[in-house]
């Protein structure tokens, strides 16, 4: 089984914070992790230094490699940036 992970601190949301299924909106300093297993990608949240792990709304997505996972995750990390109640971006192309 293949898997891999990506996490990104200190991502400070844009005005509308990022949609979670567990929380609602959250807004501020966050953590960013991307978990990646065979042909699925999970994307959650926190509040940097927290314990409390969120689902981002959107995952899990179908990711078909590593590779894609690693340019969701750096999709995932930008549209937190950018708020607006952001949720799991997604990308061009199959990703199945």
């Amino acid at each position: 089984m293949s898997w891999a992970s990506w996490t990104t601190t200190g991502v400070y949301t844009g005005r509308g914070g990022v949609l979670t299924d567990e929380a609602g909106t959250v807004t501020g300093d966050l953590t960013v992790h991307t978990t990646w297993t065979e042909r699925e990608a999970r994307v959650a949240v926190q509040y940097s230094g927290a314990s409390d792990w969120f689902t981002m709304s959107g995952s899990p997505v179908p990711c078909a490699s590593e590779e894609e996972s690693r340019e969701l995750h750096d999709a995932v990390v930008e549209a937190v940036r950018k708020g607006n109640g952001a949720t799991v971006p997604r990308l061009p192309g199959p990703l199945v």
